[in-house]
């Protein structure tokens, strides 16, 4: 602890320590002041001022430091100085008092409590940032609730001193106006309980509904606004419109229909959007086949003398779109009429914000969703347009394999996509600006990925910027790259590029232009923690909002934009970040949830970390895959896990174990009770747990135990 709070809290314990052992908390009951009124009438009429002055002060210093006597003090405003003068005092002086507390309580706490507790007070600060002043507004008017908690409590978070300020002088005002009129009759009050009656508390919880019914009286006001020069239809065809039918819109026109609404799903291109046709299935459908290559290439450590296949790319290719073909039906429009939704294969165009065209078709609806999704993002680099690039959108029409195929990239998608292409024979070159691939993942973690890549044969340049593309004569294409560590050029040669540096959200073409949709610094549509647009009726879901480019988050996040649009009159649900799983399907793969070690540092946030090498794991080595570690992120000295990071075969069906714990908080304690079938990969997470365990055995307990049993032996 720094000095000045060892300061502030010794100052602190010697004040409140001197209220107890001097026993000045006789001087704050009713019975003491009720004798002393006719003496204390008399003081104050004959210095007024300072009579005043010491009643602010005392004031100030019993609520500034939390000390029980500050009701029955504005008992005594009003019994010495009148309703007038009493009122203005006892306000003042108590919003200054607990403005003070609340300083002290942000000054002594707030950065530990933060530090410790702040992945689960995210929430509680993005609420009180938004709400803050709505929140101790209703707090201030209900008075069942103790003023010095309120006080302490919103010190502990980011609410501005200012907002503090202003809002509890409104908002305890009624309160103390009723105390200090109480204390003009301070003779007739047998007790402080008696001041507030069931009708009185009853008027006080009136009160503070106020504040939420101001929040609805804003939220309509700001709808009115929004909506100015709009004219909203006096009926409407449908209860939702979903543009895109992409995860994020099926899954949304898929709640609608089971809830028997109204709803018409629009795509303009395939349906199940880019995860069916271009992303997911087709990229590891390449990798299934990219696998069968390796372990061929390896045949001999499994016990055979030669093994050998070659690889027809075009089948390959062909076996992806089968792949497409077979998972289709799923996702299919005659599937999703027989739900009962209303299917539009065309481009939607939201002409307002209750309106929708397609195919020279109006359509009016209560609300929207927005699913348009992303695509890959194409850098401006010269050149890029006069080679043979493409991107995960545009790779799946390959016929031919490249012989040199450049990868410009070193995320998921890039790692991936160039480890598959190595396995089926191409010579792959990968281009990143960073210093190590997938940047996001602990060091430890990509490190081990890299390895496996450059055994393979990956020429992984690291720390190299592309500058610019070129066409020599010949058609020979080259990319000039920059080396970020020595800023020497280099060239290099290549038969085609793959471009795999982000991806993009569609924001426009569907008139989210037109409608002033609001967006982020990072393109993607802006929406609140409803995943409402600035339109409460339009909301946005996928890769077209973010915050995560996951399948599975836009399936996610679709539960709660089409329960909120359907029945969000009724009741709202903020959108649950809390547990994102996320994977790689490199080989080794790359599975996380939650924090990693570099988040958790950058957050401040305390942690221990518990590790087991899966190279010990008897499933692993059995399957000649005894590589990779389970990495798990704890609270100190408690089993709560923070975050988890697998690397190893099979990692990302390993990761569901600890996804499932941590959205129901059960820490490694369980899981190391939990039964795991032998021999299997899911082991390891017990294992981890048990490494855990050991590392926190009760020493003195043990030592007395080993006691035990040597007297047991007659030792």
């Amino acid at each position: 602890m720094k000095a000045g709070k060892i300061i502030v809290v010794l100052l602190i314990a010697v004040l409140v320590a001197g209220f107890f052992l001097f026993d000045l908390n006789q001087y704050f009951s009713l019975e003491w002041l009720k004798s002393q009124q006719a003496s204390l009438d008399a003081q104050v009429a004959a210095k007024p001022l300072a009579a005043a002055a010491i009643f602010f002060g005392v004031y100030v210093l019993v609520t500034a430091l939390s000390l029980p006597g500050a009701a029955l003090m504005t008992l005594v405003g009003g019994a010495l100085f009148g309703l007038g003068w009493g009122l203005l005092l006892v306000s003042f002086a108590s919003v200054l008092g607990a403005t003070l507390a609340m300083i002290i309580s942000r000054f002594l706490l707030q950065s530990w409590v933060q530090k410790r507790f702040g992945n689960r007070l995210k929430a509680i600060n993005q609420g009180v940032d938004n709400e803050g002043a709505f929140y101790l507004f209703a707090l201030r008017l209900v008075p069942v609730f103790p003023f010095f908690l309120i006080n302490l409590a919103m010190g502990l978070t980011r609410l501005k001193v200012t907002t503090f300020w202003w809002v509890s002088q409104i908002g305890m005002l009624p309160g103390t106006l009723v105390y200090v009129n109480a204390g003009r009759e301070l003779g007739q009050i047998d007790s402080l309980g008696g001041i507030l009656s069931p009708g009185l508390i009853g008027a006080f919880v009136l009160l503070g509904l106020f504040p939420l019914i101001a929040r609805k009286i804003l939220e309509w006001v700001k709808a009115r606004r929004v909506y100015k020069g709009w004219n909203k239809p006096a009926s409407f065809d449908h209860n939702l419109v979903v543009i895109g039918a992409g995860s994020g819109g099926l899954v949304s026109a898929y709640i609608a229909a089971a809830v028997k609404a109204n709803v018409t799903l629009i795509e303009k291109h395939a349906m199940g959007g880019d995860c069916l046709n271009t992303g997911c299935v087709p990229s590891k459908a390449l990798i299934r086949s990219a696998k069968l290559a390796a372990e061929i290439n390896k045949a001999h450590e499994l016990g055979y003398n030669e093994a050998s296949a070659s690889v027809n790319f075009a089948r390959v290719m062909d076996r992806i779109q089968r792949v497409i073909g077979d998972i289709e039906p799923h996702d299919s429009v005659e599937r999703y009429t027989e739900l009962g939704v209303e299917v539009i294969q065309g481009e939607a165009r939201i002409t307002s914000p209750w309106q929708i065209e397609v195919n020279g078709r109006a359509l009016t609806t209560r609300n929207i969703i927005i699913a348009a999704g992303a695509k890959p993002f194409m850098p401006e680099i010269p050149g890029l347009d006069q080679v043979t690039a493409y991107n995960s959108d545009t790779l799946w029409g390959l016929r031919e394999q490249p012989k040199r195929l450049l990868v410009l990239g070193a995320g998921p998608i890039g790692c991936e996509l160039a480890q598959a292409f190595q396995r089926l024979g191409s010579q792959v070159i990968q281009v990143e600006m960073g210093p190590r691939p997938l940047p996001r993942e602990d060091a430890d973690a990509s490190d081990l990925v890299m390895q496996h890549l450059r055994n393979e044969g990956v020429d992984l340049r690291l720390r190299h910027q592309a500058e610019r593309f070129e066409v020599l004569e010949g058609g020979q294409q080259q990319l000039v790259a920059k080396q970020l560590d020595d800023g020497e050029y280099v060239a290099i040669p290549f038969d085609a590029v793959l471009v795999a540096v982000g991806r993009k959200a569609n924001t426009t073409g569907y008139g989210a232009e037109e409608l002033e949709l609001e967006l982020r610094e990072n393109g993607t549509l802006q929406t609140n923690e409803y995943l409402a647009t600035r339109f409460p009726n339009i909301y946005a879901v996928g890769d077209v909002t973010g915050p995560y480019q996951f399948t599975h988050v836009s399936a996610h996040q679709a539960w709660y934009a089409a329960v909120n649009a359907l029945f969000g009159t009724f009741k709202r649900f903020k959108v649950d970040y809390r547990v994102i799983p996320r994977v790689t399907f490199t080989d080794p793969e790359v599975a996380s949830v939650g924090l990693s070690e570099a988040e958790a540092r950058a957050q401040e946030i305390d942690f221990e970390v518990t590790r087991y090498g899966i190279d010990d794991l008897d499933r692993a080595i059995a399957d000649q895959a005894a590589v990779g570690f389970v990495k798990v992120l704890t609270v100190p000295g408690k089993d709560k896990i923070l975050g988890v990071t697998i690397v190893g075969q099979h990692a990302g069906e390993l990761l569901a174990e600890y996804v499932l714990a941590m959205k129901h908080n059960l820490g490694l304690n369980k899981i190391l009770g939990t039964i795991h079938s032998y021999p299997t990969m899911a082991e390891a997470n017990k294992y981890a747990a048990g490494e855990w365990k050991r590392a926190h055995a009760p020493a003195g307990v043990l030592r007395w135990v080993e006691r035990l049993h040597r007297r047991r032996l007659g030792r």
